[in-house]
């Protein structure tokens, strides 16, 4: 139960940062794509820093065994397929699943429609699954169970090479959102 409420607590508390960031907003995810707004990119990839250097000095301190966290099998192929379905619906509908409760929280009725296609599209996949099985574990990676191991570097190799890829993308990002608005133009 208390896993319940957790999950409920941390869902509000997420839901609350997402709308308070305007992430309920489709014109941010659809922005994202036209490459003129690259808020949702820096949230999303800051965690995922975040996570990875955070998750390497907690193993360090020794507080946790990295080697004893499951990590899922990659399937490569799989995820490059289901990866280009939901950017089109994310690109099309101008929300992901979490933003899109946002939005409906928030009183946006294309949030609710867009809520209703996945729950249809998800009810549709759950039945044609048992056909597209196969493809679900297309193009299987198994070279290792984590990016340091498939490349054969350290963990702080990697996590440095994220820092370093976050920071040129923030850049690169933000000179693209001042391309996009064009010169500014001084009033008289």
């Amino acid at each position: 139960m208390s896993e319940i409420i957790s999950g409920l607590i941390l869902g509000a508390a997420f839901g609350f940062v997402l709308e308070r960031a305007g992430f309920g907003n489709p014109n941010k995810l659809t922005g994202q794509f036209r490459l003129t707004d690259w808020s949702v990119f820096k949230v999303m990839f800051t965690a995922i820093v975040f996570a990875a250097v955070g998750l390497l000095i907690l193993e360090k301190l020794g507080l946790v065994d990295a080697g004893s966290l499951f990590v899922p099998p990659a399937f490569l192929g799989a995820a490059a397929l289901g990866g280009a379905l939901v950017g089109a619906g994310f690109a099309i509908g101008g929300y992901c699943p979490g933003t899109s409760v946002v939005g409906l929280m928030s009183g946006r009725i294309d949030a609710a429609i867009f809520l209703i296609g996945l729950l249809l599209g998800t009810v549709l996949f759950a039945g044609i699954y048992p056909s597209i099985e196969l493809l679900t574990t297309l193009g299987e990676f198994a070279q290792g169970d984590s990016l340091p191991d498939a490349l054969n570097i350290s963990a702080l190799s990697v996590d440095a090479g994220m820092v370093i890829a976050a920071i040129g993308l923030f850049i690169l990002g933000s000179w693209m959102e001042k391309k996009s608005k064009g010169p500014v133009s001084s009033q008289i």
